[in-house]
């Protein structure tokens, strides 16, 4: 599938840069504009991308700059063909005026071309051909693809138990998803007849492969809600949440989703991550590394619930890609139970003062990533050729990117990653905010 990705970092640096108005230089107080970044992107498939993403920070006092007391993230993109992105973000460290830290998450997405590759890593056979027009293997550009609107809401609440390190962790979470094939139809509109896309009766993909096949179960193939509520506890000695430099944020959870209010499924989870950051150079070069081992504990999972990574700050959906394991495809390790890795050499390179007003500085990074599906998935097959084909073992990316930080908190973030295996994909460029953890 032909992609062009088209990113303007002076743009949008110099937005975030003279979009601040704030004259203080060390200490900032209030609410104060983040950033805003551009989203922008060309896909011959999925059509034009557009749209923005901004954060916004509250200081209060300022007694805890650079570390903000309340922020939000927001997000809204859409395609020319239909797909798009509406999500914001709240985080309260001081929710109704107590030591309570409140995160909420509202996300509605629209995905035209959803990444599904199969189950248990490796042993899911991936060929790039099947969907490279120019390839003698050639099927289809949509042969890897599905279509999925997701509703998420995502409400999670700290409660400290020793000093402001040691903390409680209480939430709930909603998941509406709406499974389908990809509406050919709908991508073909406008498109030379060279370049349509044969229909799904003429040439199914993978996913309706999985459903004629018996993988994927009547009572699944179209999705479902799932509710989740949480429950653990998290060790944060970080210095500076937006760019550590020293300390260790770890934590473990439980997740229960129980077989009532809606839910198909009943299971339960259980997710470990630990991280750990150092410094030396006066702070200038910094190391940080991050394990993580999530699996099921009881209970079947459907198969859509599979790919998300959860954590004390975020949900993330996709083992493989943007924030796991760079370089690789997107949903590549989808198993009961998975485990990941990174580690990180960060370098500041400059360091200044725009203006005399704004803080600004430029790192570079390079990284390693390593995962793989250490509780399979398991799955029933009643018709078609067997799926199984190899044993799973460490996959692995790396690469480099670079950062352009604005007033501490607001970070523009580029990641260049390569995958170690073809049958992981072949690389990835990834533009988002911050650093990966």
């Amino acid at each position: 599938m032909k992609k062009t990705l088209l990113l303007l970092i002076f743009i949008s640096v110099s937005y975030a840069v003279f979009s601040q108005t704030d004259t203080t230089v060390n200490k900032k107080t209030g609410w104060k504009f983040g950033i805003a970044l551009p989203a922008i992107a060309f896909d011959s498939d999925i059509g034009f991308k557009y749209g923005a993403l901004v954060t916004f920070y509250d200081f209060g006092d300022g007694s805890t700059f650079p570390n903000y007391m309340k922020s939000i993230y927001a997000e809204w993109s859409r395609t020319t063909k239909g797909s798009g992105i509406n999500k914001i973000m709240y985080d309260d460290k001081k929710f109704l005026g107590k030591n309570i830290r409140f995160l909420g998450d509202f996300s509605y997405y629209i995905e035209q071309s959803l990444d599904f590759y199969g189950y248990n890593g490796f042993a899911s056979y991936y060929n790039h051909g099947f969907e490279d027009a120019t390839s003698v293997d050639y099927l289809t550009r949509m042969y890897y693809k599905m279509d999925r609107r997701l509703l998420r809401i995502v409400t999670d609440f700290q409660f400290p138990i020793v000093e402001n390190k040691l903390k409680a962790i209480a939430g709930y979470s909603f998941y509406d998803f709406n499974l389908n094939s990809v509406d050919i139809e709908k991508l073909n509109k406008g498109k030379e007849e060279s370049e349509k896309l044969p229909t799904v009766e003429s040439q199914p993909g993978l996913y309706e492969q999985y459903i004629s096949n018996g993988i994927i179960p009547e009572d699944q193939k179209n999705g479902g809600i799932v509710n989740h509520i949480k429950a653990g506890v998290v060790w944060d000695t970080r210095d500076f949440e937006a760019c550590p430099t020293k300390g260790i944020w770890t934590e473990a959870l439980v997740i229960y989703s129980a077989p009532l209010f809606g839910n198909k499924y009943g299971y339960s989870q259980f997710n470990f991550t630990h991280r750990q950051y150092f410094s030396t150079l006066k702070e200038r070069l910094m190391f940080a590394y991050r394990v993580s081992y999530n699996a099921k504990l009881s209970g079947e999972m459907p198969f859509y619930m599979l790919p998300f990574y959860q954590n004390t700050l975020e949900v993330r959906d996709g083992f493989g890609g943007a924030k796991t394991i760079r370089g690789m495809l997107r949903n590549r390790l989808v198993g009961d139970g998975v485990a990941f890795g990174n580690v990180e050499v960060r370098g500041k390179v400059l360091e200044t003062k725009i203006g005399g007003k704004l803080d600004f500085y430029i790192a570079l990074s390079a990284f390693a990533d390593a995962g793989m599906v250490t509780q399979k998935y398991k799955f029933t097959q009643t018709s078609g050729a067997s799926v199984v084909y190899g044993d799973e073992s460490l996959h692995l990316g790396y690469g480099g990117g670079i950062r352009f930080g604005i007033n501490q908190n607001s970070i523009v973030a580029v990641d260049y990653g390569l995958a170690n295996s073809k049958q992981d994909g072949n690389s990835g460029l990834y533009i988002s905010l911050g650093w990966l953890f």
